[in-house]
């Protein structure tokens, strides 16, 4: 056996050992690229479980653990079985692992281990939330204060959609500032306002407006960016969020964008994690419920049928309102809003434009002034035509009919 392992060590496998049986003098081994064998002829000496052996022709040799590669998971212990069995969490997965060692764990242990060697190390006797070097404590709401920016923008910059404006208007207006009238009637204050509709109709232009023109704390929350695929830290960090809007002496508001990527109907094929999160957000949307806190919950979607039934009762999300597709004067009046806030000139094709544009939305009535924009700085030229803003819109035109034909 010294000398197969001294001069001829290139030509034997790896192994790593996973189980041995000592009644047939056998072993379970795996190679380096995953696939296992059962290894028979080792005599009454054989390899311990864990052991990374060198083997060839019955001949074997103990190598350094080194040899070896290992991935180790972290995770946070869920269950210890009565067979000695460890369900293990990790990534939103749950796993079973071994615990040959005899560590000391306990239920939300955070644990390091493989496939392998099961649980090798004990990281702490509490489950460690986030990235795990973060300390639990560490509050991360400031990163979604919205920052007001230099081009401030009211409510008389939205074009169209006069019944939404007014509706949104009245809603923030009484429940932030007129809020002790609502307490003295002990009329309950409207907690969370849905908008609904399709892309690109103005949902989130609507609400960066509520921030500018709100004497509150606006908190702007994208749905697929606070998935965190680290254990817990996206219930944290809402929670963090929550805490902060409800101690906010000027009233706050929250607002979720794309709501539904974090707030989806909990059936039967749903992920458990995912099952946690909209748990985690009713949880807290009834609590402030309960508080003092002057909080008002505004989201977004344009899938609202996927949203879990709960989020949509009374209570929680109290209001929807509902942004279709802009109608003639919504058109009319969403390109004059944009053309005011450029410098053009006063015979633009408005009228033209509006006659050939049902069914557009809002986003795609907007980037006929910014193709219209690109045109005249090719020219050399500060200020939009009227030829510019037709070739804009023809630009707009084309590239929608294409989209169109390849859905089809």
């Amino acid at each position: 056996m010294d000398d197969f392992y001294e001069l001829d060590v290139v030509t034997g496998l790896i192994y790593k050992v996973i189980s041995v049986d000592t009644e047939i003098k056998a072993i379970t081994a795996q190679l380096l690229n995953g696939s296992t064998s059962i290894i028979t002829g080792f005599g009454d000496k054989l390899p311990r479980r864990g052991d990374v052996i060198l083997y060839r022709d019955n001949d074997w040799k103990i190598m350094s653990s080194d040899a070896w590669p290992t991935s180790n998971t972290i995770g946070v212990v869920r269950q210890i079985m009565e067979d000695g069995r460890v369900l293990v969490e990790s990534n939103y997965s749950i796993q079973i692992t071994i615990n040959p060692e005899i560590f000391t764990i306990t239920n939300g242990s955070t644990v390091e281990y493989n496939a392998i060697d099961g649980i090798v190390t004990v990281i702490s006797d509490k489950p460690i939330q986030g990235r795990g070097l973060l300390p639990e404590t560490e509050d991360t709401s400031g990163d979604y204060l919205y920052k007001t920016t230099t081009e401030e923008y009211s409510f008389e910059d939205f074009g169209g959609y006069p019944e939404v404006v007014s509706r949104t208007r009245e809603l923030i207006r009484n429940q932030l500032e007129n809020r002790p009238f609502l307490n003295e009637m002990k009329v309950r204050p409207i907690r969370g306002i849905l908008l609904t509709g399709p892309p690109g109709t103005g949902k989130t232009f609507l609400a960066k407006i509520i921030a500018q023109e709100s004497n509150a704390k606006f908190f702007l929350v994208n749905g697929p960016t606070i998935i965190s695929k680290w254990l817990g830290e996206t219930e944290n960090t809402l929670r963090q969020i929550f805490d902060a809007a409800i101690k906010s002496e000027n009233g706050a508001i929250i607002f979720f964008d794309e709501i539904d990527s974090i707030a989806a109907d909990r059936s039967g094929d749903t992920h458990e994690a995912s099952k946690k999160l909209v748990a985690q957000l009713l949880t807290l949307m009834d609590g402030f419920a309960q508080n003092d806190g002057n909080v008002v919950v505004i989201a977004a979607t344009n899938r609202a049928e996927t949203l879990d039934p709960a989020i949509r009762r009374p209570g929680r999300f109290d209001w929807e309102i509902e942004f279709g597709k802009p109608t003639t004067e919504d058109r009319h009046q969403i390109l004059i809003k944009s053309i005011a806030r450029h410098k053009t000139a006063q015979n633009l094709p408005v009228i033209d434009v509006v006659a050939h544009t049902d069914g557009w939305s809002a986003a795609d009535l907007v980037l006929i002034i910014a193709e219209a924009g690109q045109i005249a700085a090719g020219d050399r030229r500060s200020e939009i035509a009227a030829e510019d803003f037709a070739q804009g819109f023809e630009r707009v035109a084309s590239r929608l009919k294409k989209n169109l034909d390849r859905e089809r």
